[in-house]
């Protein structure tokens, strides 16, 4: 698909920048718009290393799906907030170790519905919901959740870089701890999300990001926000961290250029 300059549907308000769209395109993607880049490039001025921060938070989902299938034998995945499709998907990563893995995405964006199931019509094992994941019951009750996730095996819950989405008054935590009384014992949490420590960043990046969205925010939190997320939880080695340097597998990837704002999370395991 080219860049789309012109609305594809009347659902779709692309005059107003989408948080998916706006990671589509700092990792190079064609599914944005106007108002997408545009609003992309003013917050690259305000923090510059906000695009080095999209390509290894991706590069964090990868190895994460890969170390949990390849080493803990998870073939459940469900995705919240999971994004518009781009190259290798969390399906793509861990089909190839396990042929029979499920996996389900859910996302609000009607454009990652569109984009997905067009990607997922022959995968029989993969789908793609409409639903806002602070609606656990939505996403977890759905059709395509009952056919393809056994809640008497493990499973692992993905939150990549969703959370800072979400206003403190939608509760993140909660809907953290909602999904983890649901899942199996032996599943897995994958949380990670944009921090700060500084209290200028995280209002300055905050501020511009509710204002630029129409509101379809949350905010910058700090690292301790993250640890609340898994509290009681086993975490598996390194722990919380920022996200480059979690099983980092070499030394080829971008380095994280300025801790004015981290990508920081990790895995726990219930």
């Amino acid at each position: 698909m080219e860049h789309a300059d012109t609305p594809q549907t009347d659902k779709i308000d692309v005059t107003v920048p989408s948080v998916a769209r706006m990671y589509d395109y700092l990792l190079d993607g064609k599914d944005n718009y106007p108002a997408d880049r545009a609003a992309t490039e003013q917050l690259l001025q305000q923090v510059p290393s906000m695009k080095v921060l999209a390509l290894n938070n991706r590069q964090f989902l990868r190895r994460v799906v890969r170390v949990l299938a390849e080493d803990y034998g998870i073939k459940q995945f469900v995705d919240h907030g999971s994004g518009l499709p781009t190259a290798d998907n969390v399906h793509e990563i861990v089909q190839r170790i396990h042929p029979d893995a499920r996996v389900v995405y859910t996302d609000n964006d009607p454009i990652v519905l569109a984009h997905g199931r067009a990607l997922l019509e022959q995968n029989d094992n993969t789908a793609v919901i409409t639903a806002d994941f602070r609606d656990t019951e939505s996403v977890w009750s759905s059709d395509e959740v009952k056919r393809l996730i056994d809640m008497d095996q493990p499973v692992a819950a993905l939150f990549v870089s969703v959370l800072h989405c979400i206003p403190d008054s939608d509760d993140p935590a909660g809907v953290v701890a909602r999904v983890r009384e649901r899942l199996p014992k032996g599943s897995f949490l994958v949380v990670c999300q944009l921090v700060s420590e500084d209290e200028e960043t995280r209002r300055g990046v905050t501020e511009f990001m509710d204002l630029s969205t129409n509101g379809n925010w949350g905010r910058v939190r700090e690292e301790s926000d993250v640890a609340h997320y898994l509290d009681g939880l086993e975490l598996l080695e390194p722990g919380l961290v920022e996200v480059s340097t979690w099983r980092a597998d070499n030394d080829l990837a971008p380095k994280q250029p300025s801790a004015e704002w981290i990508e920081f999370g990790g895995v726990a395991r219930l």
